[in-house]
């Protein structure tokens, strides 16, 4: 992981401009979301095993997801990029139990926090220049 400085850090909006705004920029809404706090995801390669992430915090309003109920007030966290690495072929300590399949399909990073090259950094960084420019202050 390589945290990354930025402007974006403390900016604080309605999540619901925020997701509207990110995602002109391909980021998403990251499945580990909490009722408190949450990331947006923007993959960096065609893989999807790198990804340029902003951590928010939910500082008031009811948050759910990106549920047209949600009335969030976010507060952006400092950026980072991170790189997850997984076997190329089969998983061969895959359980073959039907239940644990339909719940669990996909195998586990190998790395989850592999190291990242320079050239990812910088993609990021030139992402990130291009969110922080649109922003509103």
């Amino acid at each position: 992981m390589k945290q990354l400085t930025s402007s974006v850090e403390n900016y604080e909006a309605a999540f619901i401009n925020l997701i509207d705004y990110l995602g002109e920029y391909e980021f998403a809404l990251g499945g580990n979301w909490e009722y408190d706090h949450g990331y947006f995801d923007r993959y960096l390669d065609h893989e999807h095993k790198v990804w340029l992430r902003i951590p928010f915090q939910v500082t008031h309003g009811t948050f759910d997801g990106d549920s047209d109920d949600c009335d969030a007030v976010v507060k952006l966290g400092s950026p980072f990029v991170l790189k997850h690495l997984y076997n190329d072929g089969l998983d061969l300590s895959a359980d073959t139990m039907v239940v644990k399949a339909l719940v669990d399909q996909f195998q586990s990073p190998v790395d989850k926090d592999a190291p990242v090259e320079p050239e990812w950094v910088e993609k990021a960084k030139a992402l990130l220049s291009k969110v922080e420019q649109g922003l509103p202050h």
